[in-house]
């Protein structure tokens, strides 16, 4: 039941990623080179942002909301920022359209963050005697968090990669690219400050997600249309 009780959380927390790779045009023009090297600049990313939190970080005598530690987690989680970017203007890709390498950077650094984040979680704890909804609530985690690396990655190839978008749309952009940067830092200051249970942070997760998606698609799709 244990070993039954990891893999139902695996494919939970995984699965999704290889359905939007093989259910979307990503698997048929072979776009798992991209994914695979936005999961690397992911990897080289999240070391930088270690050793900035271990050198500018103190380590927090309680688990108490530290405004200003948490202000620095927030401008050091912008470093993710900066591994986008280079995932997305400077990385070598195949030929393939603006359309489809956000979504191979988005699903590769996605997936990344939930194997460096998740998948020892899971083997030390799903695979216990007493069965707990942690793993669970991970899981659909995950997920959310997907959907919004997706929503950053089509963010950031409209900034940086679309030349002709609408100047009315530019501050939105970027204002919705904060917010996604800044995710996590709104998710700690739920949990610790507001004293949000597990369920009440991944439903907001789940919504938040459902919302930027839903922009950034509205967003890219204006900035594809032909301007007049």
């Amino acid at each position: 039941m244990t070993v039954f009780h990891f893999f139902n959380c695996a494919i939970l927390t995984f699965g999704p990623h290889a359905v939007y790779y093989s259910a979307t045009p990503l698997s048929e023009y072979d776009t798992i080179g991209t994914s695979v090297k936005a999961a690397v600049v992911y990897l080289g990313t999240t070391l930088v942002k270690l050793i900035c939190l271990a050198t500018f970080l103190k380590v927090p005598e309680n688990d108490s909301f530290d405004p200003y530690q948490e202000l620095l987690k927030a401008l050091i989680g912008f470093i993710d920022v900066a591994g986008l970017y280079f995932a997305l203007t400077q990385l070598m890709h195949r030929n393939i359209s603006q359309n489809h390498k956000f979504q191979a950077v988005g699903l590769g650094w996605a997936f990344a963050d939930s194997v460096l984040h998740r998948l020892a979680p899971l083997w030390v704890g799903a695979r216990g005697l007493e069965f707990t909804w942690e793993y669970i609530f991970q899981g659909i985690e995950a997920n959310a968090n997907l959907v919004l690396n997706l929503s950053l990655a089509a963010l950031g190839s409209l900034m940086w990669l679309r030349k002709n978008k609408p100047r009315t749309l530019i501050p939105i952009i970027y204002a919705c690219a904060g917010v996604l940067a800044t995710m996590p830092s709104i998710t700690s200051y739920l949990r610790r400050a507001l004293g949000w249970h597990p369920p009440k942070v991944v439903a907001f997760e789940l919504a938040s997600s459902l919302v930027m998606a839903f922009i950034s698609w509205q967003l890219f799709s204006a900035c594809q249309r032909p301007s007049i």
